[in-house]
């Protein structure tokens, strides 16, 4: 049994939620947002509520269930809210500005990185801040461990780009290690 396939997900107002066949739709002020329902798993619309449930008892069940459950949940706050992920670029000489939708980072390398930005999905800068906002958790999510990907956090000086909030373990450097 699983304990989040359990929970029925709320429908708030403003919200409009469809199944067909083997989807689901989810529409709301931010966006639309659909998803491919697997055979292990189907949804049932009671009132204000989603309710899913499991079909089947092949050893996938319990895992999807879950899953499933929780992936249209954030496709409920998602329409409805939506999503936002902050970096943070911390170095001498590392900057960032928006050219269009492209993203052109100065991250200490002989050459600026473009980053182009996916489909659904905002990005805004402001100084050493970036920010990455979107109806798609996933895509949200996706989108700006790419973007900190191209220059993680070092462990000496902590240059990089790094999640707002993020704490990075840092490390002593020789001269203080030789001297002990």
């Amino acid at each position: 049994m699983s304990k989040v396939g359990k929970k029925p997900i709320a429908i708030p107002g403003g919200v409009a939620v469809s199944v067909e066949d083997n989807a689901v739709k989810v529409k709301g002020s931010k966006g639309e947002l659909s998803f491919n329902l697997p055979k292990e798993v189907e949804l049932k619309l009671d009132g204000n509520q989603i309710l899913v449930l499991p079909v089947g008892k092949s050893k996938k069940t319990p895992a999807l269930w879950g899953t499933v459950r929780a992936i249209v949940a954030n496709m409920v706050v998602g329409v409805e809210k939506g999503f936002e992920k902050k970096l943070e670029i911390e170095g001498v000489g590392f900057k960032v500005q928006l050219q269009g939708n492209d993203l052109v980072l100065n991250l200490g390398f002989s050459h600026p990185v473009v980053f182009k930005t996916p489909e659904g999905v905002k990005i805004g800068v402001e100084k050493n801040t970036i920010t990455v906002s979107g109806v798609s958790l996933e895509l949200v999510g996706q989108t700006a461990a790419n973007i900190r990907a191209l220059k993680k956090p070092e462990p000496y000086k902590g240059k990089g780009i790094r999640y707002a909030g993020e704490v990075i373990k840092r490390k002593a450097g020789k001269k203080v290690a030789g001297s002990a």
